[in-house]
């Protein structure tokens, strides 16, 4: 039986982010029942033939589910083919997590828990819609210790509002102390849609410039790697061998189903997508068991620029072997020139049969990978 990746997306939160733009919804939560119920059936119905090699529950709030609600989407989990060392990770937010949640997740399998703190600075947090305070974080933080979890992985975000470069090196000094096994540090992006869209275009988002930022980068490989974190992709650093094979998943350009509202699926060359509302959802669940609204056809040009554009994310890119043995042709068919402008611009390395960027590529990663756009 062939191993597939499974995300599961929980569609609700307690109040949305300034900065969001997944698909998550406030004051729906008389659905969540219903939601799970037809989430159920999605589940089994595509995940049950394959092996299940990952699972990653994202959302929105996963933890905004209730301990009843948890056991029943792990009763369901358990019916499929789990392989031995599954890797097994939900989202939490601080603020939705409880010791009786934590628990629920502990006996449904969870293994890995990825929490949302985004800042150790409270006028930060409340500047960007987040529901909870520093301080309760930690506490939820240490009872997650408590309780057994050893593969936490903690998220935060650079270059916010009214940030300073001294606040943000402070936020990665303080995350090191707890010795998470993982670390995700993103620089914010103005999502088209969010509120801070509007603010950014009513010119009223004070956001640190472009210096400032790349410094904030800097910061960051600096302190992480002195801490004794592995880079092992752009805005990702772990612990040994502490990597999130999930998201490694996506990098490598594998199989994953997605189940749930606004769900991605990449099968065998097909992309497939989830409708987003929960009420839609629910409704195409119930009435044809399929929530599918859109399928479509990668062509062999469509996945090898998706394998370079995602393997680049990785420290160590791409590998001419893998690039070969997938697409039939050698890299430099398609990419020799290319290749050769950036390694003579230091912004690219080939070595042992990789190539990858240096350093200061990856701070102009998006300017090089748009000459490896391919023409259709």
């Amino acid at each position: 039986m062939e191993s597939k990746a499974l995300y599961i997306h929980i569609p609700f939160c307690k109040k949305k982010c300034y900065y969001c733009d997944f698909p998550s919804f406030c004051g729906k939560d008389h659905l969540t029942k219903n939601y799970i119920e037809a989430l159920s059936e999605e589940i089994i119905s595509r995940a049950s033939k394959f092996n299940i090699s990952t699972i990653f529950i994202g959302g929105g709030t996963p933890t905004f589910l209730n301990y009843e609600e948890i056991l029943t989407l792990g009763k369901t989990i358990e019916k499929l083919n789990i392989v031995q060392d599954c890797e097994f990770t939900v989202e939490c937010n601080p603020g939705t997590l409880t010791k009786e949640k934590l628990k629920a997740l502990k006996q449904i399998g969870v293994n890995r828990l990825s929490i949302g703190l985004q800042s150790t600075h409270n006028n930060h947090l409340k500047a960007i819609g987040r529901i909870h305070t520093y301080e309760e974080f930690k506490s939820n933080y240490y009872l997650a210790r408590e309780l057994g979890f050893n593969n936490i992985s903690i998220d935060l975000i650079f270059a916010l509002p009214d940030e300073t470069l001294e606040e943000w090196r402070s936020d990665i000094l303080e995350v090191i102390k707890m010795e998470p096994e993982h670390i995700s540090c993103y620089s914010l992006i103005i999502e088209e849609g969010t509120p801070f869209h509007k603010l950014y275009n009513m010119g009223k988002l004070n956001l640190p410039d472009e210096e400032v930022e790349r410094e904030m980068y800097r910061s960051t490989l600096e302190l992480l790697t002195k801490a004794g974190y592995e880079q092992y992709e752009i805005s990702n650093f772990s612990k040994k061998n502490k990597e999130s094979k999930h998201n490694l998943v996506y990098w490598t350009l594998k199989d994953y189903i997605g189940c749930g509202t606004g769900a991605h699926s990449y099968i065998q060359g097909m992309r497939y997508r989830n409708v987003e509302t929960i009420e839609e959802y629910i409704n195409l669940m119930n009435t044809r068991e399929n929530a599918m609204v859109e399928s479509h056809k990668n062509s062999i040009e469509d996945d090898i620029e998706e394998f370079i554009f995602m393997g680049m994310r990785k420290i160590k890119g791409i590998d001419e072997k893998e690039f070969k043995n997938r697409f039939g042709r050698e890299i430099d068919e398609l990419y020799r020139d290319v290749i050769i402008k950036y390694e003579s611009e230091k912004l690219l390395e080939r070595k042992n049969g990789r190539i990858f960027f240096t350093e200061r590529g990856v701070e102009l990663s998006n300017r090089v990978l748009t000459d490896f756009i391919l023409d259709k």
